[in-house]
């Protein structure tokens, strides 16, 4: 099979965190195509309001979402994880059309199948508008801040 995504289940905390890692890594490409790899054909998403199904889904989504949430930069950190679940807390920074500035923060649960495919994620998040002079994040996370939390507010 050549649709896989190492590292598989049962997690531990090093390849649960690697599994994390990678996630932020792919969504700070702000590549839809890309990362909608990391996940089964047949995925299924809750992202806030929407429901979404199958990669196509995924990549009409996240190409609308990086349209509207202009210089985005997110942060993933391991929250929780038990066989082939992962639970993470998040936040990412963007700008709207506006270049008004906002900070996301969120949940979200992870399920993977043997393959380390995402089959099922659950996305709640809550925005709060903040002025530039605030922002925390300019891109990927550094080499040197890898595997460090991120703060609660």
């Amino acid at each position: 099979m050549t649709d896989v995504r190492p590292p598989f289940p049962p997690f531990d905390a090093q390849t649960a965190r690697q599994k994390v890692q990678a996630a932020e890594d792919a969504w700070n490409t702000r590549d839809p195509h890309r990362v909608s790899l990391a996940y089964t054909t047949d995925s299924v998403w809750r992202n806030r309001d929407q429901f979404l199904t199958g990669r196509d889904q995924i990549v009409d989504f996240l190409t609308a979402k990086w349209q509207r949430e202009l210089d985005y930069a997110l942060r993933k950190s391991l929250w929780d994880f038990h066989g082939n679940r992962i639970a993470v807390r998040f936040q990412y920074e963007c700008r709207d059309s506006t270049g008004r500035w906002w900070r996301s923060y969120g949940n979200e649960l992870w399920e993977f199948d043997d393959h380390g495919l995402m089959r099922r994620r659950e996305a709640s998040i809550n925005d709060v508008a903040i002025d530039e002079s605030e922002r925390r994040y300019f891109g990927p996370r550094p080499d040197d801040e890898r595997g460090h939390d991120i703060p609660l507010h």
